[in-house]
């Protein structure tokens, strides 16, 4: 595997490759951006070669990976999420369609996803969303807090929506007064959202807990009653394909809440596993909220059943179907 490295002395990414089962190389980020550009595609042409098929996920891999296609008789996948086929850039955009029709097989993570693409026509596109770990702990069913306590886990940016929860709490708090909010995951912009909060008057409710480790997660997790995720696609195209964080809660028995719009209508089954809601309606919120609440067992146990078919070993054997060609 070909990839990044974006810490200063990679050591939070040996952390994670020594757990991977697989190895890993990565491209430190040179002062002059060019230089990293030009040793990734030396060191991408090389990797190429001696494989048999070239999965590449990521605008700049997906550029590469159609520059090798010219040069390689491989078998090339490109694996699409979002944001790397919405650049605002235009000869950017124009690029990466360019290279999406050099490869053999698109694997889209959603179908909201994979809608992005309808304007190139490409002819093998697939389907399949992400997986995540299943181990992560038993789940309760039961409502666990008399508050209750909503989390969201990711990135604290504008494409994870943590503001438009934080917007919709004044509503949310006149039904329930004690309800608080976790913000779980890197604060990009905290300082941001503490000002929202201060200035809607519900900063007590809000509580920042920053990039945790995975044990903190699962914990945190289980302390919640419902993921919240109001994701909404930036100036920038940045948007969400998928929602993985959904389904890990999902697994420990947590049902979600998400934006209609966008790939999380692909991680939530509406009814089902969660509710799917406009971004910007507090009211649908509230309306939302209340009817996981008032059934929660039912939900609960149906996001149990829902997180099951997101299991690496079935995401695996779809991923198997279309290298293999029998997709």
């Amino acid at each position: 595997m070909l990839s990044d490295r974006r810490s200063d002395d990679g050591e939070d990414e040996r952390e994670f490759d020594a757990k991977a089962g697989f190895k890993i190389v990565r491209i430190p980020r040179k002062k002059i951006i060019l230089f990293s550009y030009l040793d990734r595609i030396q060191t991408g042409y090389a990797l190429a070669k001696n494989a048999d098929t070239v999965l590449a996920s990521g605008k700049f891999s997906l550029w590469l990976g159609a520059f090798l296609s010219l040069l390689l008789k491989k078998k090339f996948v490109a694996v699409i999420h979002g944001s790397e086929v919405k650049l605002p850039n235009p000869v950017l955009r124009k690029l990466t369609d360019i290279s999406l029709k050099r490869f053999h097989s698109i694997i889209a993570v959603s179908n909201y996803t994979k809608s992005l693409v309808n304007h190139l026509s490409l002819k093998n596109t697939h389907v399949i969303p992400n997986g995540f770990e299943m181990n992560l702990g038993e789940a309760s069913g039961d409502n666990k807090n008399p508050m209750p306590v909503l989390i969201t886990v990711g990135n604290v940016t504008q494409r994870k929506g943590q503001h438009n929860i934080i917007n919709a709490l004044p509503v949310l708090l006149k039904t329930y007064p004690d309800l608080q909010y976790y913000i779980v995951g890197i604060p990009t912009e905290k300082a941001k959202l503490e000002k929202l909060a201060l200035n809607l008057g519900v900063e007590k409710a809000v509580v920042f807990y920053g990039k945790v480790s995975e044990e903190k997660k699962v914990e945190l997790l289980n302390q919640s009653d419902v993921f919240v995720m109001l994701s909404e696609e930036t100036k920038d195209g940045d948007v969400e394909g998928f929602g993985i964080a959904i389904l890990e809660a999902n697994a420990l028995g947590v049902p979600g809440i998400g934006a209609k719009g966008c790939g999380i209508e692909d991680a939530i089954k509406d009814g089902f596993s969660g509710k799917l809601i406009d971004n910007k309606k507090p009211e649908q919120f509230e309306s939302a909220l209340t009817e996981i609440l008032n059934n929660y067992q039912i939900y609960s146990t149906q996001a149990v059943s829902w997180s099951e078919g997101f299991s690496w070993e079935k995401v695996i054997s779809e991923y198997l179907k279309v290298l293999k060609g029998e997709g």
